[in-house]
């Protein structure tokens, strides 16, 4: 079965950095577009960055310059960096496949707070 396991978050003062990792399982890595999504509380679950196949990034407007979304497809693997983090990226941070998601996994939860 498909599985993600998200790790990497936590409690970070503005202009702070993370690293999310997310490890996965259960399908053919290699061959999805893959994707990191962010839910605040009360707020429906969106895109923050997608990437290819092939490695291509594709951030949206509001982590542009920020964020970097990278994967590594000899170790199912998906990371997301993100540097000069605000209170607005505040939630809790799932990766998935693109477009046409599996299962949603715990995720993890990023708080940017002084």
């Amino acid at each position: 079965q498909v599985q993600f396991v998200e790790s990497g978050g936590g409690l970070v003062q503005p202009g702070g950095s993370l690293r999310l990792s997310c490890v996965t399982s259960g399908f053919m890595f290699r061959d999805y577009a893959m994707g990191w999504y962010r839910q605040a509380p009360g707020t429906q679950r969106e895109l923050v960055a997608f990437i290819t196949t092939g490695g291509n990034p594709h951030p949206v407007d509001s982590v542009r310059g920020r964020f970097a979304i990278s994967r590594d497809n000899d170790k199912d693997t998906m990371w997301l960096q993100m540097d000069s983090l605000k209170p607005e990226d505040t939630g809790v941070y799932y990766c998935n496949a693109h477009f046409r998601p599996f299962n949603w996994a715990q995720g993890t939860r990023v708080t940017v707070s002084s």
